[in-house]
């Protein structure tokens, strides 16, 4: 299958607008264009460095632009700044948070999305056992102990191998330090207010990814697999020996998953 200009979406109530289906990106008899743009959106406590091996690993085919989503407050003004610095259309790929952002950008503007990939992620709203854990942690960064967060969290946010990985917790670390205590108080408020979107996975028509690490403690496989479910013609992609931070952790496996999401 080849890349369609535009995500078509269903009917149905909500914010959701009915789209026709366009032409193709480009005709079999006609030159593949060189790169995709692609829109990438980091999860919490992250920033560019988290989509460098995907920058670096697919420069020949895509055009990156990674989203800054550490100044606002809430998913929905977070996906406004995102495709403000959005060319007109584009891939868009989700991480963790940076899915919940891509699940908003899909109510707000799907006719802009050729491709949608959603990567170590949830569906769902925060349960109550969940913002009850964010809200310790905003009361720790509260108290001046920010730095003991990523830490704390980090045994969810990689494979139990990967703990001592001295490159790959230096990397999660130095991201946790750039996005900094007001941008951490920002992206836990926009996470705790986000809203289910389960029902508008079913709207989407656009090519699908759906990708988890097979040992993500934060988001398991069985809510990918429900992601999958609900979006028509999904595919489901499980990255083995690897947990939440899967495109630092299994980069290579990653970049495979979303050349072929890309191209095909």
């Amino acid at each position: 299958m080849h890349p369609e200009r535009g995500c078509r979406v269903a009917s149905g109530k909500g914010p959701w607008k009915k789209h026709l289906r366009r032409p193709p990106l480009w005709r079999q008899d006609q030159a593949m264009p060189q790169r995709i743009p692609l829109l990438l959106l980091p999860g919490l406590l992250c920033d560019e460095a988290l989509w460098r091996p995907q920058v670096e690993g697919l420069a020949d085919i895509a055009d990156p632009i990674v989203a800054d989503l550490g100044r606002d407050d809430s998913a929905a003004a977070m996906a406004r700044r995102a495709l403000a610095a959005a060319p007109a259309e584009f891939a868009l790929a989700g991480l963790s948070m940076g899915g919940y952002v891509a699940q908003e950008i899909m109510r707000q503007a799907p006719e802009r999305v050729l491709r949608l990939a959603l990567l170590d992620t949830n569906a769902r709203a925060d349960t109550p056992e969940q913002t009850a854990r964010r809200r310790g942690l905003i009361e720790l960064s509260e108290k001046g102990e920010f730095k003991g967060v990523t830490p704390r969290l980090l045994p969810l946010l990689v494979h139990p191998a990967r703990t001592e990985d001295g490159p790959l917790t230096e990397i999660i670390l130095g991201m946790a330090e750039h996005i900094g205590k007001d941008g951490f108080l920002r992206q836990q408020k926009a996470i705790m207010a986000r809203p289910d979107g389960r029902e508008d996975l079913r709207r989407i028509r656009c090519p699908a990814l759906v990708l988890c690490g097979r040992q993500d403690a934060l988001t398991p496989l069985t809510l990918h697999e429900e992601i999958a479910g609900l979006i028509p013609g999904a595919k489901l992609a499980v990255i083995e020996d690897c947990g939440h931070l899967s495109t630092l952790e299994k980069p290579k496996s990653v970049n495979a998953a979303l050349r072929h999401w890309l191209l095909h």
